[in-house]
């Protein structure tokens, strides 16, 4: 079973630029390539939503409370996604997941334990 690991969380004062990373592994690189990655978070009481998304050829979406601020990539020989994160608001405050999209465009994969983004001054 594929397993995901997210890092890079922790305690960022509003404005910050942190980098969070998510490296699959029982994945053999050229399958990662292929696959479309996500980051989600799920703030506290709310559901899971999704953030970003990069496809196997680098096309990127976001979510419109993200948009232009921040800034999803992928390094297929690493099997790791980024999300590069700026000017942190206290609203950016979640768990972030990564996933792999499946066909249908839902998360493929059991959840990993995710990393903990808390925006606070």
């Amino acid at each position: 079973q594929v397993q995901l690991v997210e890092s890079g969380g922790g305690l960022m004062e509003p404005g910050g630029s942190p980098e969070l990373s998510c490296k699959a592994s029982r994945m053999i690189a050229s399958v990662f390539s292929g696959n479309v990655m996500a980051w989600y978070r799920q703030a506290p009481g709310k559901e899971r939503e999704l953030v970003a998304t990069i496809t196997g050829g680098g096309v990127e979406n976001y979510a419109d409370s993200v948009k232009g601020r921040f800034t999803i990539s992928r390094d297929n020989g690493k099997k790791t996604v980024y999300l590069q994160m700026s000017n942190l608001k206290p609203e950016d405050t979640a768990v972030y997941y990564c996933n792999v999209l499946d066909t249908t465009n839902q998360p493929k994969y059991d959840w990993g334990p995710g990393t903990q983004v808390t925006v606070s001054s």
